[in-house]
């Protein structure tokens, strides 16, 4: 059967659209997408604009804080199966926020165009929406939560390391749950299902404990949010409302490589859930396996430049290294050799390994 036959039966013109704009709202994912196969790259792309909708919403410093609450607890009405709120009522809360046309990001536009993508998502198959809409109700609810608790603050000020943690598990873990009830909707080994679910939410937890480290200084002065735990900053001495400051540089880098540390606590139970991943129904193991070492490849460049995360330099891995990685991945390198992949790609960048062996 072809891929177009395979694709979930949707309007066409819905689901390309969905399609292009996972293109524009993250690299990273989209790279994901492309490398799955159908039915798989519809549904996590799907999946991923629903869950992407509350994240552009609560990213918004523009949106008073109890606004922001009142439009994420809206939404997740709308998710609710057993609720009547529908998405038009979502779009017309929205409204008033929306940038005007000439300064319309692609994160905004599948704000705008919501009901477009959940029109689309309601078309697909029955236990696809099962499992995707219980972990991304609970993504939403947390991030209602975390807008309430810090409403006086006007952005997220994290206070201690398990708050950090929590906050990764309603952004992060429960989408790690989510593709995880997505590959294990057919039958899975109860050994096999059981690893996949212990280590889920750690491989969530490990991507984004990556963008926390080397997001710093966009999450601060674009969206007003504070990532490092105010304990860290305060036992290296560095005021959390500083946290970017010139004169608290090289301490407040010295938080960023804890954080950086700690996201690659998670490594092992990523590699883990990456060696258990079923492969079926279009899932593919590189459409994982990928934003995993470019995660290595981005602790690496943390590690060795801690402070880039603090201005506007930023971290982040070459395209060089980015395309040699997928092409690794995308000709047949297979699970045994995730392991060597990254410790190759922890130890320098990629595509330098790859000159030096040919």
């Amino acid at each position: 059967m072809s891929q177009q036959d395979d694709r979930p039966r949707v309007d066409r013109a819905d689901l390309q659209w969905c399609h292009e704009s996972v293109q524009g709202v993250s690299r990273t994912f989209a790279l994901t997408v492309d490398v799955l196969d159908e039915p798989m790259s519809s549904y996590i792309c799907l999946g991923y604009l629903v869950c992407r909708i509350a994240d552009t919403v609560e990213d918004a410093s523009h949106i008073p804080p109890a606004d922001q609450a009142a439009l994420l607890r809206t939404y997740d009405a709308v998710l609710d199966p057993e609720d009547d709120t529908d998405a038009e009522e979502f779009a017309t809360a929205v409204e008033p926020y929306l940038p005007a046309d000439e300064s319309m990001t692609d994160d905004w536009a599948v704000v705008r165009d919501s009901p477009r993508v959940l029109r689309t998502f309601d078309s697909l198959p029955a236990d696809v929406q099962r499992a995707v809409v219980p972990p991304a109700r609970e993504l939403v609810q947390g991030m209602a939560e975390f807008v309430e608790r810090y409403s006086d603050d006007g952005g997220l000020r994290i206070q201690t390391r398990n708050e950090l943690e929590e906050y990764c598990y309603y952004a992060a873990g429960t989408v790690g749950n989510l593709i995880t009830n997505l590959v294990t909707r057919h039958d899975v080994a109860a050994d096999r299902r059981r690893r996949l679910y212990e280590t889920a939410e750690q491989f969530g937890l490990l991507l984004q404990l990556v963008n926390i480290s080397k997001d710093v200084y966009d999450d601060y002065t674009a969206e007003d949010n504070v990532y490092l735990p105010a304990e860290w900053l305060e036992d290296a001495g560095v005021p959390q409302e500083e946290v970017v400051a010139d004169e608290h540089e090289a301490k407040a880098a010295s938080v960023v490589r804890r954080t950086a540390e700690f996201a690659g606590s998670f490594i092992d139970d990523a590699q883990t859930y990456l060696e258990a991943v079923p492969l079926h129904d279009g899932n593919t193991l590189e459409a994982w396996a990928i934003p995993f070492v470019l995660a290595v490849g981005t602790l690496r460049e943390l590690l060795s430049r801690p402070e880039d995360a603090l201005s506007s330099t930023g971290v982040k891995i070459s395209r060089k290294e980015v395309l040699a990685v997928v092409s690794e991945m995308s000709g047949g390198a297979d699970r045994d050799s995730l392991g060597e992949l990254r410790r190759e790609i922890a130890a320098e960048p990629y595509h330098r390994t790859v000159s030096q062996t040919n």
